[in-house]
């Protein structure tokens, strides 16, 4: 199982951006504990962080053909960009949105997810355990796919 892990604008900030909201984990140290456990669980990931909307959107099209699903943590993107919410729409493999903090308990703006709708799953709030959370239960959701 392959499994593409979507980390959008200002992650690469993270460790140092607002540490109140977002913690003191490191991208690098998300992904070094995500590449862990998914050797655990015997499924490969692929990371890759952008601050550019159309990176991204690029990124989920191509997914389609090499990937089982994605784990998206479009940050800001989430809340605004219709055109990542059409590529979740159209790629044809599982998406579950994250997101480390909880974004009902922040500003209003934050509380609409232009993602959800159309994605498989959302886990948010459990810092940067939001992650391995995501990772596991987009597993379940591919292999529960390939029972049917």
């Amino acid at each position: 199982m392959r499994i593409l892990v979507l980390h959008g604008p200002n992650l690469n900030l993270l460790g140092a951006r607002e540490p109140d909201i977002y913690g003191s984990a490191t991208l690098d140290d998300i992904n070094r504990n995500l590449d862990k456990l998914a050797k655990e669980l015997g499924v490969e990931i692929e990371s890759f962080q952008s601050n550019h909307e159309g990176e991204l959107v690029d990124r989920i099209q191509a997914a389609g053909n090499k990937f089982d699903a994605i784990l998206l943590n479009a940050a800001a993107y989430t809340h605004t960009s219709v055109a990542i919410r059409d590529a979740v729409a159209a790629v044809g493999v599982p998406v579950v949105e994250l997101h480390i903090s909880n974004i009902h308990s922040r500003e209003e703006f934050r509380h609409q997810s232009l993602i959800a709708p159309v994605a498989r799953g959302v886990v948010m709030g459990f810092g940067p355990a939001s992650y391995s959370l995501a990772l596991r239960g987009v597993i379940g959701l591919v292999n529960a796919e390939k029972k049917e």
